[in-house]
């Protein structure tokens, strides 16, 4: 008996345990609430390119635009890049813009680009970078992170993680 009662409270801590995994582990991957201030602070912004140009974010207001922070070092970022890429060209006429922040050094992002150069604007964040994605609702600071905004400004939707096909099929639907 004493056995078969230290099977199941094994057993109930083990569940127990498993559901806690997957509620912080949802949590982490589950976008939380926009920080107070923080649209309004993203579109009085300015960032570098990696050319050293200032990059603001006010003339990208009024249209469709997807912000993807991203990095050299971060693999299932770079797998979605050329994804955006085809996303950029077929969503370009319908009014979509995109903007990749990245994440990094100057000099990484530049010679990155030399390999694959991307159809969208790249600004620079450095390491800022996730404090910005944090207030959008990145808990973690992970990346890759993306977020819509719809043409009034607002956010319209994030995903926490590598992009879908899917993902931009049903966000250039729903916009």
């Amino acid at each position: 008996m004493k056995l078969q009662r230290r099977h199941l409270l094994t057993g109930g801590v083990a569940v127990a345990a498993a559901g806690a995994g997957v509620f912080w582990a949802e949590r982490r991957w589950r976008p939380q609430p926009v920080l107070d201030g923080t649209e309004a602070e993203f579109w009085a912004s300015r960032f570098d390119t990696p050319e050293g140009q200032p990059l603001a974010m006010a003339p990208y207001r009024g249209k469709p635009l997807l912000v993807n922070f991203w990095a050299t070092w971060c693999p299932p970022c770079i797998e979605e890049l050329p994804m955006l890429n085809a996303f950029q060209r077929e969503q370009s006429a319908k009014g979509w813009q995109l903007l990749g922040l990245a994440v990094d050094r100057v000099d990484a992002v530049q010679a990155f680009l030399k390999k694959l150069p991307l159809e969208f604007p790249v600004a620079m964040t450095g390491f800022a970078g996730a404090d910005l994605s944090r207030k959008l609702g990145n808990p973690s600071g992970g990346l890759p992170f993306t977020v819509v905004f719809g043409p009034g400004g607002g956010i319209v939707q994030r995903k926490i993680g590598q992009l879908k096909p899917d993902d931009l099929a049903g966000w250039a639907k729903s916009i």
